[in-house]
């Protein structure tokens, strides 16, 4: 199912809303960048086959939503955590009435759950981090740490060029808003969240006292064990559960992005997480 939501300043966008057969728990999950929501459909048809219900956006910019970054039409983190995601508790409330919500993510989707449960510690329950981390530079390993330093650093001329960041040109994510880059760019840079025009974001994070459950995948250099280590060590005084998924276990390549097509093992762990 397809539900519409519309943010305060005027954005409108989907959410997928994949429900239990059972009332429980909630799933809010935030896709990684420039992803679609409908990518996750086979991951949250399993949690909800496991008693789970799902809703994964559409991030501002992409597919549904009325928007699309150019110079002049721009946005970051504040619009997408103070704007968007009200809107999406909003329009999924009527089909969720009476559950308890956990929030989680998907590379930086995880990121924003944390920032998300962080400005808004009562609404949720629980985090579930994916394939995610703090992408701090000096975090990524050996042969990929000087790229990724360069890159975050070329950010801030890129988009003033452009007005955007031209993903789809350079072949990496996709077409992105100018601010929302430069905030990613700046948390690689210095490994924190303080500059995200949110606030002293690092320290609600300390005062963060929720479960959290981490996956990560061994193949995955993009979001390895340091990166998901640093996200979690963020985190207030909640129990924290950190578990490796290699290629074995998966049935697939264990990388990045290849659990979404077998999301059975994830699936099953984090139900399972969530129900204890």
């Amino acid at each position: 199912m397809q539900i519409e939501a519309r943010a305060d300043d005027g954005h409108r966008f989907e959410v997928r809303w994949h429900p239990a057969c059972a009332r429980g728990t909630v799933l809010l999950f935030l896709p990684a960048l420039a992803v679609r929501a409908d990518r996750y459909d086979r991951f949250a048809q399993a949690l909800a086959t496991q008693g789970v219900s799902v809703a994964v956006p559409d991030w501002r910019g992409l597919a549904s939503s009325s928007l699309r970054p150019r110079r002049g039409v721009d946005w970051g983190y504040p619009e997408l955590l103070r704007q968007d995601l009200p809107a999406m508790r909003a329009a999924l409330a009527p089909h969720s009435q009476g559950e308890r919500w956990a929030i989680g993510g998907h590379s930086l989707g995880g990121q924003l759950a944390a920032l998300a449960a962080a400005l808004a510690p009562a609404d949720y329950a629980a985090l579930v981090f994916v394939a995610t981390g703090v992408p701090h530079a000096e975090l990524f390993p050996g042969r990929h740490r000087l790229g990724v330093r360069w890159f975050a650093r070329a950010i801030p001329a890129i988009t003033k060029l452009f007005g955007y960041f031209p993903g789809d040109r350079l072949s990496w994510a996709g077409r992105e808003a100018a601010t929302l880059m430069r905030h990613w760019a700046g948390t690689v840079r210095r490994g924190d969240y303080d500059d995200v025009d949110l606030g002293a974001m690092d320290a609600k994070l300390q005062a963060l006292a929720l479960p959290a459950l981490g996956l990560r995948f061994t193949g995955d250099w993009l979001a390895g064990e340091a990166s998901m280590r640093a996200l979690l060590d963020k985190l207030g005084g909640g129990a924290k559960t950190l578990e490796a998924i290699d290629a074995a276990r998966l049935g697939d390549r264990a990388d990045h992005f290849r659990w979404l097509r077998a999301p059975g093992v994830p699936a099953a762990r984090i139900a399972g997480w969530l129900r204890g």
